[in-house]
């Protein structure tokens, strides 16, 4: 009798501890998952100050939601669109990726963004000749970019306008 009310006061205590430390890491699994990264620094309206002469490059971000930004970005000469790209943000599965879509391409590309803090990013894919990542950081009341792969490197410099 002695052993059976102490195997059930044994069975109560494991059967506490494993609810606690079940409901412990529920809670700490919503608090991850309600956490998401913030872009709003890349918001706006922005010229390139760093283009060739002759040339305006802007890019303008909008945000459509905690889990997706979009962006276009264009170059200008005597009046006329050189370049053009819709650029976006998303976050799925609690992945985010830049996606770059120019019109002259059917497909867009997809880089993974591998690196995020508080006021910079970085985006990668390995698989294209050129460019294998982009990287954005503020800096001050700049934006900065670079476009990158292999042996060359592209900067970008950017203020804000409106």
């Amino acid at each position: 009798m002695k052993t059976i009310k102490s195997i059930t006061i044994l069975t109560l205590i494991l059967s506490f501890t494993f609810i606690s430390c079940n409901t412990k890491s529920k809670s700490n699994e919503n608090i991850s998952n309600e956490k998401s990264e913030n872009f709003d620094w890349i918001l706006g309206k922005w010229k390139r100050i760093n283009e060739d002469q002759g040339k305006e490059t802007f890019e303008n971000w909008k945000k459509i939601s905690s889990s997706e930004y979009s962006g276009i970005g264009f170059t200008i000469q005597d009046g006329d669109t050189l370049k053009q790209e819709k650029i976006k943000l998303i976050q799925s599965k609690e992945k985010w990726n830049l996606i770059v879509k120019v019109p002259e391409d059917l497909e867009s590309i997809t880089f993974k963004v591998t690196s995020i803090h508080k006021d910079s990013f970085t985006c990668e894919n390995d698989s294209l000749d050129f460019p294998k990542l982009i990287k954005y950081w503020k800096d001050g009341i700049k934006i900065k970019a670079l476009v990158s792969g292999d042996n060359l490197e592209i900067p970008f410099e950017f203020e804000k306008i409106y």
